[in-house]
């Protein structure tokens, strides 16, 4: 016993320096930004620069299409994480590659492909505006549609950890008590990947809150149409900087709250 202390006490001794060093540049990459804005943030005036009617609708903006694209996530992506989760077809590998594709595409890539599907001359968009004269893009429609575009993975992969690390043993048992598969999807697989869910959720939400390049480039920004905070942060920077940090000091603290809410311990807590 003794010399399995000796064993652990070296392994988990005196960690080597340039790990240390490699390890503080790393943490300075991206805290050092971070402590910046804390530190050239307009606190005097921060209250006044944040209750500027354009602001207040920004941030209105903000909350309601993100609110509005988490609902739509957990609508449409709860379903297909259960599909990747629990059904097993041909092609699964390849549409749970096609559902990541957004969070490494550049979204202001993902807005230029929507604008080929949604514009007047996409894909959809011709078809939508010479059937029922409606134009998607440049409206707080597409603010939405961008913003689900690049949130929906956080949440249907969120989801599908949830349902993978769930025993699906308690399927197996509602199905042998007569349980149809939808029963079993709402009364047993629900409420076992609730906290992924609700995670997911939040991630969706905070993502769709931050978004930019997918939205500029799709709905562009239009003041109280489809001018979301990130967008007025980029539009008030040009013009009015100290503006732009209170901004971003709001956003910042949006983040903050989400990790705070995102702890383990809390969705534990939720769980039980």
């Amino acid at each position: 016993m003794r010399t399995h202390e000796r064993v652990d006490g070296a392994a988990t001794g005196r960690a080597p320096w340039v790990l240390v060093v490699f390890a503080l540049v790393a943490a300075s990459m991206l805290l050092l930004p971070l402590l910046g804005l804390l530190l050239r943030a307009p606190w005097s005036t921060l209250t006044t620069q944040l209750r500027e009617p354009d602001v207040l609708d920004a941030l209105r903006l903000s909350v309601v299409t993100a609110s509005i694209t988490a609902l739509i996530c957990l609508v449409v992506g709860v379903p297909l994480a259960w599909l990747l989760a629990r059904v097993d077809f041909t092609g699964r590998q390849l549409l749970r590659a096609l559902v990541t594709v957004p969070l490494v595409l550049p979204p202001v890539v993902g807005g230029v492909a929507l604008l080929t599907v949604f514009s007047r001359n996409g894909l959809v968009g011709q078809w939508l505006d010479d059937a029922t004269g409606i134009t998607i893009p440049f409206t707080t429609t597409a603010v939405v549609m961008a913003q689900t575009f690049v949130a929906l993975p956080f949440l249907v992969l969120s989801v599908e950890g949830a349902l993978r690390s769930s025993d699906p043993r308690f399927d197996e048992v509602a199905a042998t008590f007569g349980a149809s598969r939808q029963a079993t999807f709402w009364q047993v697989t629900i409420p076992l990947a609730a906290p992924g869910i609700i995670s997911g959720a939040v991630l969706a939400w905070a993502r769709a809150l931050g978004e930019f390049g997918a939205t500029v480039t799709f709905a562009g920004n239009v003041p109280g149409v489809t001018q979301t905070l990130p967008l007025k942060v980029y539009r008030t920077f040009q013009s009015d900087p100290e503006a732009a940090l209170a901004i971003s000091l709001l956003l910042l603290a949006v983040s903050v709250a989400v990790l705070a809410a995102l702890r383990e311990r809390w969705l534990s807590g939720l769980a039980r």
